[in-house]
């Protein structure tokens, strides 16, 4: 042989073998052509191009590529491809056509095939020209080109009616993964019932097909399934397999399951089922095989992504690292999940690692990788934010609306005006089309910054174009009406109501505006006008008009709109009647929000533990013990044991009336919750054993909620009352000067409560001291506080008449009456006011 490259042209049977000297061919020692190290032939011939095989004696497999022949040698392929379009009556545009095809990035007869199989429906006229002379990779080939599944079916049922061909386990994976991607699950049975009867025994590739295509069409248990078979097969899975598996679990949010599945394949241990001896059940073992190793970015991409979505960024790391350390090149997808990952934990250092790493390694960001720090940073850092995006420009990537998106929506509601507006302008420019939630998010920046002229005209662009939906109309009524501008809110409604484009969310959107802008009136007449516009109100348009009317004070109007509320099947919850109740209640009407408790009972709604504290504590206030009884026992009834508010509620009342015993079981209950026992609850309990003169049993609960750092004025000053009553000066000061200290005196109660203290203890200067500071601490002394003050200069030889006109001043003109008590009592006690 004279020619040193070898061209295999055509691809059917008998083909014509042409042989074109090639440049450069290295040999391998038995003297077989290698491989091409010199150009890739490029030549039309007579405008064709011609499918060249090139033969890897290493790999054994066939690749396309495209070469060229001597005008002298005639090519039987380009006299078949003109026979073809001569049969078809295709004209030289529609051969343009089919040569721009991506079909022609197969090689050989395969596009003309593809093309036949388009445009002729019926089979044996379409393969014709070609129909004994199809290899077995053709027909995998023409069969994983089909987009129809029925086309497939035709294609696939005409290759078995043909004696001549033989259809193998890969021909049987490709029509699994068509009609599973169809979910033809029907068809894929009696697929499978075929290879059974045939003998074609599933591979490798075919079980990780089935777990693919039953997992992807929501049909997880036959997904699992299919992988236990594949188990009691004895077919360990593969890579590619195993990627798929751990997919599937990743979908399903079941995280531990992939990470065991993986480690379990990993470890090269394998679960299988061994048949037991008769009358014994079959046993599952684990059968150790070799050790795996990915080799695949792909797998551990996949991996990676799981741990992270799994919130384990050990295991992340761990998994990227293992993928350094066996040589794995990472990916910019790898990087981007790392990066993902880290800095959805609060990880920028490694962030900043893992793209310095990306440049070391020359794997250079994408459009993504910019997007994901962008992401990251406009949580905490706009600046950041903002280089992300330039330097996604530097690298020369073009951003996309995700990029916009994002950086927009954070400039927005820091009320960045001109950096937003330069970035529109910039998308504008650039063609790309503002989407209505970044539309949305402009008007409300515009709005927040009081900015109502511009935020008019921006929500008018769009509409004036007609390209908002409902929802957008929403978002800007909600954006005007959450400011108090419900005259835009009012504006925006009839613009929407214009393009016909009005739902239940408008209407919702303008009542809760008529309710921030109190306009009661209103926001009734706009929900009696819905049905006009052939909208029925929905739960929440009922739930917001009669929480509107409540915080106005009308439960009687609100109790009317319950009531339709009722009569639609919507009052299917206790909600709306909470509300009106827990209104009554506020405005002492105890009697009417029982009415409403029993309304809700006739109508079948049963009350839930909410609707009862309302109750409870509302009688619990009054100190009516009876009554929130009757309600504690109807709660216990309906299989609710209380909770932290309803224990809090029934200390408080027991505390009211004197209850020590039955305060101090519930108050063990409390403590036994989740919650814990709470300050007030707790300070009640103070004030019940310092009551009965209980001291240790008060320090317990004091000191317990000093530790905690939960003790307040009132704890503090309920000790101090304490041990003053009993005696105990040494320890009401110590608790006076904490007070002091921790600035815990912040009512006149309390400041009386340490005066009386210094007074009792005959400590004057601390008294005048603790006097000075409440008047500069801008707390009002009160009546209470100048009787004791009144009473210190009495006991001192002041004159009653004395005292009786700096009483007779402070009723006049209490900031200037202060300076003439501070000078009395300074003088009294002979110390300089200065001083005091």
């Amino acid at each position: 042989m004279g020619c040193s490259g070898l061209c295999v042209v055509g691809c059917a049977k008998g083909a014509s073998i042409i042989r074109v000297p090639v440049v450069g061919v290295e040999r391998a020692h038995n003297g077989r052509e290698t491989k091409l190290t010199e150009k890739k032939l490029a030549e039309n011939f007579n405008g064709a191009r011609i499918g060249v095989r090139r033969i890897d004696t290493k790999s054994k497999n066939l690749s396309c590529d495209v070469g060229s022949l001597p005008s002298s040698v005639k090519n039987p392929y380009q006299e078949q491809r003109r026979k073809y379009m001569g049969q078809q009556g295709l004209n030289g545009k529609a051969e343009r056509s089919v040569k721009s095809s991506k079909k022609w990035a197969y090689g050989g007869c395969l596009p003309l095939i593809l093309e036949a199989l388009e445009t002729v429906e019926d089979l044996d006229e379409a393969l014709k020209p070609w129909e004994k002379t199809l290899s077995n990779k053709e027909r995998s080939v023409i069969l994983k080109e089909q987009v129809r599944w029925k086309r497939a079916i035709e294609i696939f049922e005409w290759f078995k009616k043909k004696d001549c061909y033989e259809l193998n386990v890969i021909h049987y994976n490709i029509m699994i993964r068509i009609l599973g991607n169809a979910q033809k699950w029907d068809y894929l049975e009696i697929l499978l019932g075929e290879m059974r009867i045939k003998g074609i025994a599933p591979v490798n590739t075919t079980y990780g097909t089935l777990i693919h295509v039953y997992n992807k069409g929501g049909l997880k248990e036959k997904a699992l399934r299919w992988l236990e078979r594949m188990n009691e097969a004895g077919v360990e899975p593969d890579e590619v397999t195993m990627g798929i598996v751990v997919q599937m679990y990743k979908k399903a949010g079941e995280f531990e399951n992939a990470d065991q599945f993986f480690k379990k394949w990993l470890s090269g241990k394998f679960i299988r089922d061994r048949g037991g001896s008769a009358g014994n059940a079959s046993k599952k073992v684990e059968v150790p095989s070799e050790t795996h190793l990915c080799s695949s970015s792909y797998t551990y991409n996949i991996l990676i992504d799981t741990y992270g979505k799994a919130c384990q960024l050990t295991e992340a790391s761990n998994t990227f690292a293992l993928m350094i350390k066996e040589g794995i090149v990472p990916t910019t997808v790898t990087f981007n999940t790392m990066i993902n990952i880290c800095g959805n934990h609060g990880r920028l250092d490694e962030v900043a690692s893992l793209m310095q790493m990306m440049e070391d390694l020359r794997c250079p960001p994408d459009t993504r990788t910019y997007n994901i720090l962008i992401s990251l940073y406009v949580k905490q850092d706009i600046s950041a934010a903002v280089s992300s995006f330039l330097k996604m420009k530097e690298a020369g990537l073009k951003p996309d609306l995700i990029s916009y998106r994002t950086l927009l929506y954070a400039l927005s509601i820091r009320h960045m005006i001109k950096e937003a507006e330069d970035l529109v302008r910039e998308m504008d420019e650039g063609g790309l089309d503002i989407d209505e939630y970044t539309q949305s998010a402009l008007t409300r920046m515009y709005v927040e910054a009081g900015m109502l002229d511009r935020s008019w005209s921006w929500f008018e662009k769009f509409h004036v174009l007609g390209k908002m939906s409902s929802d957008c109309y929403s978002a800007t009524i909600d954006a005007f009406g959450e400011h108090g501008h419900f005259l835009e809110a009012e504006k925006a409604f009839a613009c929407c109501q214009e393009r016909g484009k009005l739902t239940v969310l408008e209407f919702n959107v303008m009542i809760k505006a008529y309710g921030i802008g109190m306009k009661y009136g209103k926001a009734c007449a706009l929900f009696n006008s819905m049905e006009n516009y052939g909208i029925s109100p929905d739960k929440c348009s009922y739930n917001s008009l009669i929480q509107i009317l409540c915080s106005a004070s009308l439960p009687n109007v609100a109790e009317l709109y319950v009531k339709k509320m009722q009569d639609v099947g919507l009052a299917n919850d206790c909600i709306p009647y909470c509300v009106v109740m827990s209104n009554y209640v506020k405005l002492g009407q105890l009697e009417l929000a029982e009415e409403v408790f029993k309304e809700m009972i006739k109508v079948g709604v049963q009350p839930d533990i909410v609707v009862f504290g309302v109750l409870i504590n509302a009688y619990a206030d009054v100190g009516s013990i009876n009554k929130a009884m009757i309600y504690v026992n109807k709660m216990r009834k309906a299989g609710f044991f209380g909770n932290s508010v309803i224990y809090s509620s029934l200390i408080k009342l027991y505390t009211k009336v004197g209850y020590l015993k039955e305060a101090q079981e519930i108050y063990k209950l409390l403590q036994s919750s989740e919650v814990g026992s709470n300050v007030y609850s707790s300070n009640c309990m103070i004030d019940l054993y310092s009551e009965r003169d209980l001291v240790e049993q008060a320090e317990d609960i004091f000191e317990d909620l000093r530790r905690r750092g939960i003790a307040n004025e009132f704890s503090y000053a309920m000790m101090l009352c304490m041990y003053k009553r009993i005696g105990r000066f040494d320890k009401a000061i110590a608790v006076a000067r904490k007070m002091h200290e921790l600035h815990l005196l912040t009512d006149p109660l309390s400041y009386n409560n340490v005066i009386s203290l210094y007074v009792s203890d005959g400590r004057l200067k601390d008294a005048l001291e603790t006097f000075k500071d409440m008047t500069q601490s801008n707390v009002q002394p009160d009546d209470s506080t100048f009787k004791l003050l009144g009473a210190v200069l009495l006991r001192y030889g002041a004159s009653k008449e004395a005292v009786s006109k700096l009483e007779i001043k402070r009723r006049k003109d209490v900031q200037s009456a202060l300076q003439g008590w501070m000078a009395a009592l300074c003088a009294l006690l002979n110390v300089d006011k200065s001083e005091a």
